[in-house]
């Protein structure tokens, strides 16, 4: 809810938490904290003060809740103490100083004002995603001073892995412990406002990655106090599951949903591995919460990753799902794997990408050879392109290989890359680049952690054992060169640097590229959001040579909201393909330049990609230019 104590030009904002630590407005000189606590394991619990001042009883409320008020305001550093023994931070701290091991800080979320916050948002079809680690790239502040020339690339949409408190300094954030906690290592609570206000003055949404499926395996105290919070003998790839049968669990992850978009200012969630949750109800649950709850006005975004490819989920409640099918079958393509989750894919690869590209998944019920065979996905033609969001990279596909290697440096020719960039760039599926893949990286980024003592031993053994599966690491001695989660040049090797290289081939490769991206964006920006909303399918053909059998080119189609047409003809073989006829339109994009010469005579060159679009294309070009004065030329 908004507030204006302090300065009464300004909007604070604060989501009223119903546990956890909520400062009370004073009704004298000294300040109050209301607390609030679910321990139904326990019989008795009490506030401890790091500042050695007298502890506090709470009183038991029912159900397993214990209340507080107690004389003390913001700043101050609290545990909970456990039927006289252990103590433990608030599962719901606003923020833990000394990380996940320390103790709980009160904070006053109305400390920050926001300097936009008129601010309500982006339509999705406008979404252009930016994934990123808040900690490779320097903490909130080092990712505020990148945030202009994303705006000026086109991206639209900065998504930030797990900000949730997580044992150690370094980590991908999924191994959540404290999930209202932004991670100390990145900054304070305000820098991370700042980070979000600062992005809305650029017309930049922020998202970020929330785990709603576990907790991790370093300092999770849950199982002391609140037993029934977890499904008793039922596990999942990451620990005990959670049981979201009860209200209270429930509730938890909900408020959790909503602080993020309320307190923070967020524009979107990503629902990190939804189909290990286990409760499809839950999910709509939330959603509706959402939306039922968020000012009327905002622009807010839900977003899936589910390996179920619930088709369902996507009708009503959530904005899109991360498409990993898509991405398989141009991953096959472009580097001919097939080993793990793509040997899914290796048959008529050509073919998957072209259904996913009309019809979102590629597995909508059909067995899959890496599910044991069993039914995977429900039919998804009917969803608009819309509903996926299209990548050809993202922290899961780098960062889960062995070494963490970029797509570029797996693929044979950066022309192949190029031709599928321009594929994700002029899709209608809402595309998603990784950090720094717009300068055409090559640096890894690789699986980072930053446990102690056995555990460290545990994950940096068990990680090398995964790839024992895999062809290129059935040795030991290759296996014992993978690096070590928790070596601190692990996380080094995969932190963009800072500057621009002093190579001066170096700096002219990242500004190609960029060039590349950003040309690709404006035409995306001009021609192609704008009329998005209610776009729909048409059809994709997958063309054959002389001898009809399937080349490695397609030609899909999509129809726009006004009536008019896009075509994409993308060819990733290494040999030229003939085109049955040229598609109707105006050439808006083409990789490599002048491609289109060869269209003329009805061939599709070797690693190309063109777009077409009916219709006045200049025109609306023109008008899209009066209303943005300072957009640039579409086109390469």
């Amino acid at each position: 809810m908004p507030s204006s104590t302090h300065d009464p030009r300004a909007r604070r904002y604060m989501h009223c938490l119903p546990f956890g630590a909520q400062p009370a407005s004073a009704t004298s000189a000294q300040q109050q904290t209301r607390f609030r606590f679910w321990a139904p394991s326990c019989h008795a619990v009490q506030i401890v003060f790091d500042d050695a001042s007298e502890a506090v009883e709470m009183t038991p409320a029912g159900n397993g809740w214990f209340e507080a008020q107690a004389p003390c305001g913001a700043g101050a550093l609290y545990r909970y103490r456990l039927d006289g023994g252990q103590t433990v931070p608030d599962p719901a701290s606003r923020y833990q100083p000394q990380g996940v091991h320390g103790p709980s800080e009160v904070i006053d979320p109305r400390s920050y004002a926001w300097r936009h916050a008129q601010w309500q948002g982006r339509p999705w079809e406008e979404t252009v995603l930016y994934e990123l680690h808040v900690g490779a790239l320097g903490g909130y502040r080092g990712v505020e001073k990148r945030l202009p020339a994303l705006a000026e690339l086109g991206v639209t949409a900065i998504e930030l892995m797990p900000l949730n408190d997580y044992p150690g300094e370094r980590g991908w954030g999924y191994d959540v412990i404290l999930p209202y906690a932004p991670h100390a290592a990145y900054g304070t609570p305000d820098e991370l406002k700042a980070l979000v206000d600062t992005a809305h003055g650029l017309g930049l949404q922020m998202f970020v990655d929330v785990v709603y499926n576990h907790f991790g395996p370093d300092g999770n105290w849950l199982p002391h106090y609140a037993k029934p919070f977890f499904r008793e003998g039922v596990r999942t790839p990451w620990g005990d599951a959670l049981d979201f049968d009860r209200f209270e669990v429930r509730d938890f992850f909900c408020d959790n949903a909503l602080y993020w978009l309320t307190e923070y200012r967020f524009d979107g969630l990503r629902i990190d591995a939804a189909h290990a949750i286990g409760n499809e109800p839950w999910l709509r649950e939330l959603a509706d919460q959402v939306h039922a709850r968020v000012e009327n006005g905002r622009h807010v975004h839900l977003v899936l990753e589910n390996e179920h490819n619930a088709a369902n989920l996507l009708e009503t409640h959530f904005d899109a799902q991360w498409n990993d099918d898509a991405h398989h079958a141009i991953h096959v393509l472009l580097t001919g794997e097939s080993e793990g989750y793509y040997r899914a894919f290796t048959d008529e690869p050509i073919r998957k990408l072209a259904r996913a590209l009309v019809e979102g998944f590629v597995y909508q019920g059909e067995p899959s050879p890496v599910h044991d065979g069993r039914p995977r996905g429900e039919p998804s033609g009917h969803l608009p392109p819309t509903s996926f969001v299209l990548f050809l990279q993202n922290h899961d596909q780098i960062g889960n290989r062995a070494f963490g290697d970029r797509l570029r440096a797996l693929c044979d020719d950066d022309d192949a890359l190029r031709a599928a960039t321009a594929l994700l760039l002029l899709s209608p599926q809402i595309p998603l680049l990784f950090m720094d893949e717009e300068h055409g990286s090559k640096q890894p980024f690789q699986f980072f952690t930053d446990y102690t003592g056995d555990l460290a031993d545990a994950v940096r053994e068990g990680r090398r054992r995964e790839f024992a599966a895999f062809g290129a690491f059935s040795d030991p001695a290759r296996r014992a060169q993978i690096p070590d989660p928790n070596d601190p040049r692990t996380f080094a090797a995969s932190s963009p640097p800072a500057s621009e290289p002093a190579s001066e081939p170096e700096r002219s490769e990242r500004l190609e590229w960029m060039h590349f991206y950003k040309s690709a964006l404006t035409v995306r920006t001009r021609l192609l959001a704008p009329r998005l909303r209610h776009a729909s399918a048409d059809h994709a053909t997958v063309l054959v040579d002389d001898a009809g059998r399937d080349t490695a080119a397609l030609i899909a189609r999509w129809k726009l909201a006004d009536g008019e047409t896009l075509s994409i003809a993308l060819n990733l073989g290494r040999d030229d393909v003939s085109l049955p006829q040229q598609p109707d339109g105006t050439v808006v994009f083409e990789t490599p330049p002048r491609a289109r010469d060869r269209i003329d005579a009805q061939v599709l060159p070797r690693y190309a990609c063109v777009a077409w679009m009916t219709g006045d294309v200049q025109g609306y070009a023109n008008h899209y230019a009066r209303q943005h004065p300072s957009s640039e030329e579409p086109g390469p």
